[in-house]
Order: C-alpha cells, then sequence, then structure tokens
C-alpha cells in the first residue's frame, strides 16, 4: 500500500502525525508551511521526527513522483485539511504538491480522504464539499464520537485516525466499535 500523506495548517496536526504512526506501507508525506508552524505548536513532534515516519516532501516539490498520474500511489489523504486547500482542490487548483497530488487523485479515481478540521462552516465551504464528494473524494470531518467512552485526548484522536483507516480498507483496534450494548440515553 503506497499513501501520501498531507498535512496542511489547519488546527489538529495530531491527526496527521497519529496517522504516520498506524499506517501501515509505503507512506510519503507532505507538510505545508502553515502545517510545520501547528506541528510545532500544537504537538511535541518535530520535523525530523515526522520524517521517520515516511518518505518527506516539500509542498513546492511539483516534480515528486506521486505528482504524475504514471505513479501508482493508492491513496491520498489530507489531515487535517485546511479550507483553503480543499477549496483549491474542488475547484482545480493544482499549484502546490498537495493540491496536485489531489487532482491526480481525482482523475486516476483514486481514494481521497480529506480530513477538515474547521468549525462552523460557511456555505461556500460547504459547497466545496458537496462537489468533491460527487467526485469521489470521501469528505470524513475530524469529528470523534463518544459511545466509545474515551478517557483521553488520544481516544478521541484515534477515533478519527481509526476512521480514516476505515476508509482506506486497513484493519486497526484504535477504537471500540458500535455494538447494541452501547446504552444511547434514549
Amino acid at each position: 500500500m503506497k499513501t501520501v500523506v498531507g498535512i496542511t495548517g489547519a488546527s489538529g496536526a495530531i491527526y496527521g502525525i497519529r496517522l504516520l504512526e498506524v499506517l501501515p506501507g509505503e507512506k510519503y508525506v507532505v507538510v505545508t508551511e502553515n502545517g510545520k508552524d501547528l506541528i510545532a505548536c500544537e504537538t511535541g513532534y518535530s520535523l525530523e521526527d515526522i520524517k521517520k515516519m515516511g518518505t518527506m516532501y516539500e509542498d513546492c516539490e511539483l516534480d515528486a513522483p506521486f505528482s504524475s498520474g504514471s505513479f501508482l500511489f493508492d491513496s491520498l489523504v489530507v489531515v487535517p485539511c485546511s479550507t483553503s486547500t480543499l477549496s483549491k482542490i474542488a475547484c482545480g487548483i493544482a499549484d502546490t504538491l498537495i493540491t496536485r497530488c489531489a487532482s491526480v487523485a481525482l482523475k486516476e479515481r483514486r481514494k481521497m480522504v480529506l480530513v477538515p478540521r474547521e468549525t462552523p462552516l460557511s456555505t461556500v465551504f460547504l459547497q466545496n464539499m458537496a462537489g468533491l464528494s460527487l467526485q469521489g473524494g470521501v469528505i470524513l470531518p475530524a469529528m470523534p464520537a463518544f459511545y466509545h467512552q474515551p478517557q483521553s485526548v488520544e481516544d478521541l484522536v484515534d477515533f478519527v485516525v481509526g476512521k480514516i483507516l476505515d476508509q482506506l480498507g486497513v484493519e486497526h483496534h484504535l477504537f471500540q466499535r458500535w455494538s447494541s450494548h452501547v446504552t444511547t440515553g434514549d
């Protein structure tokens, strides 16, 4: 399995880092400049730590292998995905490595999972998400559930990362799945 993981400047860099920690196979990593700032601000990780988790490229390296449809990667996950990046992808703007890879994923019908972490959502952003969903992209907002009774922030992060892995067809045990014994209080 070959996966491209993009980390943009939306809050929630820990989702991308945790995905890199548990994702099997070959990993290609692109971190935007704002993403680098957020990794430093929000987490205890450094770029050197991230480089150990996969082959890293700069967002300006438009000649990276996965910027071409002839390079066979299986999926692209942008986590977290900023509203700017999602909007560029929706409009077909491919001026960065992440947006170029997204363009390739869409045209080649490869799995693309975008994980926005923004609230509230403007009408323009909702329209962009709907358009990408219609084109085959998976919009997976960073919305953790609570039925598995999380005990820590890590449990909440693992829930979202587990949902990403589900979309990629990767077996995992990051959270307890819903079962009929869970009481919802209704």
